[in-house]
Order: structure tokens, then C-alpha cells, then sequence
């Protein structure tokens, strides 16, 4: 049986495994023994499972699928502290994602989709149009590629992002399976508040997010503080608008009681004047939010400029003046175009 042909081990819920090992004849407890091997142990190779019988490991080897996405290149920043990876899936198309290394924390930023279909016009991802949504087994893929070399350096993934390529509220189900995989105490056990949610705003998935009461993190990517000017540079808006989307903002801190991250890119002379602060302040006000804002990250295909630190430091300093707690986000792997908005498909494409 030949690689793809094969279903991907980490498409698996955990009773769905039970299932498979029980029609293998399996005793109930080898299914624990699989899932901390794969979970705990970060084993990438079934046939290297010594907790399991010989028989055991063959069977899984030819039963399943153990790595579905090819590291096909790697770049590393100039500072050393970031890592991209471009992966080619089992049907020839690509992702990439990222490993930031932060004083007390490795962080992962994960893919969704490959491709994207928002069509934000100063992200990369979204200049290359849709392709497929990713399985959650996909997903879960990436971080237990980077678990294992983190784990060779005696490190561990502390917090991941799903901030690359694609929309991540437009493949729901496959998202929060693989975020339930990766929260299982029984097995990887990140916690849900070690993980963050981006989205551009998907009015729908975020009322049905915030009815599910998840302790992830959300952020929302919104960059403009009126309708005009969000829906030039983000089209989602013309469907969601701006007032939409904050009445599901807010109807999600009213649900889940959690502080909402709002992210904005500061392109010069077009997010980043002093009324476009006091814009968004207005907007803002009253919500438990926080706002990240980063100097916009150049791609190919946007003529846009980021702010200089000035312009971002007074934008900052008006929000605050107003009461809404904001950061200026470090820019990291911008030389490797692994910063926010830079990700696409084939490194001789993003400038890497």
C-alpha cells in the first residue's frame, strides 16, 4: 500500500484508534500505549514503539500513515531565533510554518489551509489564492514536526499560533479537532490558553466559537477602524462589516469572559495617522480587549510601507491615553519572510 493510500494516523481521535486497534485484535490498552508513544514520547516511526510487540508496530506501519508533509526546505533568520519551514503535502501542494525562539518560550505559528481565499491584500498567502483546506491531522502534523526538534534540544513547544497560511475559521471542524488533539492531557497537553486563534473576522464562526466557551485564545485581524478603508484592504468586510463584527466581539467576551486580541498592521500614511487611532479607540472602548499592533511586513505583490517606530510609538501612546492596553509586536523573520502576512507556498516565491 503505498504512502498517500494509507490514512493519516494523526487524523485519529483517540476512541477512533481504540476502534481500529480493537479490529486488529488489540487488547484496549495498547491504544494508550500508541497515543503516548505518538503524544508524549513524540515517536515518529511506529516501528520504533519498543512498548509495543513487533507484530503491533508492522501493523500500524502498513495500516497508517506517519508523515504526510515533507520538509522540503528550511530557512533560519540572520538572529538565529526563527525558523521556516516549507512542507509539501501528500498531493504536491505546500505550506509553511514557523519556530519562533523567545527568551522562556518556543512558538509555533501553524497553517490551516494551504492557500487562502480572504484575498487580504497585503498578505502573501492571500495573493496566492485557495487551494484546499488541511486535515486536522495535517494540522496536528506540523506541531509534533517541530516537538521532535525541539525536543533534540531539550526544548518543548510552549505556545502555538494559527496565524499562517489560511483562514483558519473557514476549516472549523478540522481546527478544533486538532486543537482538542493537541489539548488532550493524555497526550500532547498544551492548554488551550497556550494556543491562539486568528481570524479576519468570520462573523458566524465567532458567534459559534464563543458558544462553545473554549479557553483558546481569539484574535481578530482588523487593521481599519471603518468600513471603507477595512473592506479596500480586507474584502471579508463587504460581507462581515465592521458593526457585525463587533457585535460578535463583544457577544463573545459577554459568553467566554476572555480578553480579545484586536491585530493591526500599520501601513504607512494609510492605518497608522493619529486619526486612525482615535478611530479605532472609539471603537474599542468599554471591550475587554487588547490591541497588537506590528509595522506592516513587506510582500511582493502590496506596495504598501510599514510605519516608522515614531509614527507607531504615538499610535500606541493614544490608544493607551484611551484605556486600551496595546503592544507593539516585535517583527521577527522578516529577512526570511516568516513575519505576519508573508507566508506563502514556494520559498522562491516569498523573496526567502
Amino acid at each position: 500500500m503505498n504512502e498517500s493510500a494509507r490514512p493519516l494516523f494523526y487524523d485519529l481521535t483517540f476512541p477512533q484508534l481504540q476502534e481500529r486497534l480493537k479490529e486488529m485484535g488489540e487488547p484496549a490498552f495498547r491504544a494508550r500505549q500508541t497515543w503516548r508513544a505518538v503524544y508524549v514520547d513524540l515517536i515518529a516511526d511506529p516501528l520504533e514503539i519498543t512498548t509495543l510487540s513487533k507484530p503491533l508496530r508492522q501493523k500500524l506501519a502498513s495500516s497508517f500513515c506517519f508523515s504526510s508533509l515533507q520538509p522540503t526546505s528550511k530557512l533560519v533568520s540572520s538572529d538565529e531565533q526563527t525558523v521556516k519551514t516549507l512542507f509539501t503535502l501528500s498531493d504536491g501542494n505546500a505550506i509553511e510554518a514557523v519556530l519562533m525562539y523567545y527568551e522562556e518560550r518556543q512558538t509555533l505559528c501553524i497553517s490551516s489551509q494551504t492557500g487562502c481565499a480572504m484575498g487580504c491584500v497585503f498578505c502573501a498567502t492571500g495573493q496566492m489564492g485557495f487551494k484546499r483546506n488541511l486535515s486536522s491531522g495535517e494540522i496536528v502534523e506540523q506541531v509534533l514536526y517541530y516537538a521532535r526538534l525541539l525536543k533534540e534540544q531539550n526544548k518543548q513547544v510552549t505556545n502555538i499560533v494559527v496565524m499562517g497560511m489560511g483562514e483558519p475559521f473557514q476549516n472549523y471542524d478540522a481546527l478544533m479537532a486538532a486543537i482538542d488533539r493537541l489539548n488532550d492531557p493524555e497526550g500532547f497537553n498544551l492548554g488551550a490558553r497556550r494556543m491562539t486563534i486568528s481570524t479576519v473576522g468570520i462573523v458566524p464562526e465567532i458567534e459559534r466559537f464563543a458558544a462553545e466557551k473554549s479557553q483558546v485564545n481569539l484574535a481578530i485581524s482588523l487593521h481599519a477602524a471603518n468600513d471603507e478603508l477595512r473592506s479596500s484592504l480586507l474584502p471579508v468586510n463587504r460581507r462581515y462589516p465592521i458593526s457585525a463584527l463587533m457585535t460578535a466581539c463583544k457577544d463573545y467576551i459577554a459568553a467566554t469572559h476572555r480578553r480579545l486580541t484586536f491585530e493591526w498592521a500599520l501601513i504607512e500614511k494609510v492605518n497608522d495617522r493619529e486619526s486612525d487611532a482615535q478611530e479605532l479607540a472609539a471603537l474599542l472602548k468599554g471591550m475587554l480587549c487588547h490591541v497588537n499592533i506590528i509595522p506592516l511586513n513587506p510582500t511582493h505583490k502590496y506596495g504598501g510601507h510599514p510605519t516608522t517606530r515614531d509614527r507607531a510609538e504615538r499610535f500606541k501612546t493614544i490608544l493607551e491615553a484611551a484605556g486600551i492596553p496595546c503592544t507593539i509586536r516585535l517583527r521577527r523573520g522578516i529577512d526570511i519572510q516568516a513575519g505576519c502576512g508573508q507566508l506563502a507556498s514556494q520559498h522562491s516565491t516569498t523573496g526567502g
